[in-house]
């Protein structure tokens, strides 16, 4: 079934007008297209032209030439005031606003429908505090911003786009200065917010892991290629990750959906618990071995569970382990004594 585009692009050239009026430009030419309840990622290494684009769809530099639609109208039709209803915007950099409330924060986000002097209503402070609960910080509202945690802190930029009542949202690396349980934490709030509220989200992001997991859509950006879209499943699949994202010595496995370093194929055969083989299958890989399926002609480990695994030797010797660390030490002195073996 098809669906309508909140935003279309068609050879869309981004870049920048110089102060000589000669044109930068960082990408020739993109074609994407963004939907309603749906967290689409963007992905590409630095310089790749995440920041432009996501300000180029925001309308806060214009493209330097090709198509851009914004809800089926050209971008070019509407005021800076008319997009301010319609996108909101979260950028990377630290907010300054340390001296100012949560509340207060937050209540910028009606700055479009308050007008000049920014009066409060009552309608505008009941969408304040609707903003703050659906980001779960209405317990710091009376809190200073400067007393945020930088998560805390996401979260009110986040409760202040969402008091614009914007039906998109751009973020620029949002979870950028986060830590691991921040970062989930807000990935989780913008799928929430996408699929409650059918916002629709694009945010660039260096958050691999996330974007695969949390993603509905990806966007792999890459200067001078085409920028390739679709789920992230889908891209794995069809080897559009390892396209993009292999270097020397770097390698993206699809069976993990990680970026791992190239070890030599040294094969050992990895079956049993699904996640203790998967945990044994990282240990193996990070000491320079290819957990493959299993193989009479090498070494193989059965995982029974956490705490019971089998090797097995070509020649049928089982040796039982109690953990993963036991698993390489073993591995690691019988590969000893082979090299042994075999030298002349």
């Amino acid at each position: 079934m098809e669906r309508t585009p909140v935003i279309e692009a068609a050879k869309l050239r981004i870049g920048y007008v110089l102060k000589n009026r000669k044109k930068k430009v960082v990408h020739p030419g993109l074609d994407l297209k963004l939907y309603a309840g749906e967290v689409t990622c963007l992905l590409g290494l630095n310089g790749a032209g995440k920041s432009t684009l996501l300000r180029t769809l925001g309308g806060f530099q214009q493209a330097l030439a090709g198509e851009l639609f914004l809800l089926g109208k050209p971008l070019s039709a509407f005021s800076p005031s008319n997009l301010s209803l319609i996108i909101g915007v979260v950028l990377t950099e630290k907010t300054n606003a340390g001296g100012i409330t949560v509340y207060e924060l937050v209540s910028l986000g009606r700055h479009p429908y308050t007008g000049f002097f920014g009066s409060l209503k009552k309608h505008d402070r009941e969408i304040i505090e609707q903003s703050l609960e659906a980001v779960g910080i209405s317990h710091k509202a009376i809190n200073y911003v400067a007393e945020l945690s930088d998560g805390e802190r996401q979260k009110a930029l986040i409760a202040k786009t969402l008091a614009q009542q914007c039906p998109i949202i751009l973020l620029d690396e949002p979870t950028a200065y986060l830590d691991v349980t921040s970062r989930i934490e807000t990935m989780v709030l913008l799928r929430k917010l996408a699929k409650e509220q059918q916002k629709t989200i694009l945010l660039s992001t260096h958050d691999m892991d996330s974007a695969i997991q949390m993603g509905d859509r990806l966007w792999l950006l890459e200067k001078e290629r085409p920028i390739v879209c679709g789920t992230p499943e889908d891209l794995i699949l069809n080897g559009q990750f390892e396209t993009f994202f292999h270097k020397e010595g770097i390698q993206f496995d699809p069976s993990t959906g990680k970026l791992t370093a190239i070890t030599p194929f040294n094969p050992i055969g990895v079956a049993g618990d699904f996640t203790t083989s998967y945990w044994a299958g990282n240990a193996l890989l990070r000491n320079g071995w290819s957990p493959s399926l299993p193989n009479d002609t090498y070494m193989n480990v059965n995982c029974l569970d956490k705490q019971r695994m089998i090797i097995t030797l070509p020649d049928k010797t089982a040796i039982n382990v109690n953990n993963i660390d036991d698993l390489i030490a073993t591995i690691k002195t019988l590969n000893t004594k082979d090299d042994k073996r075999n030298q002349p």
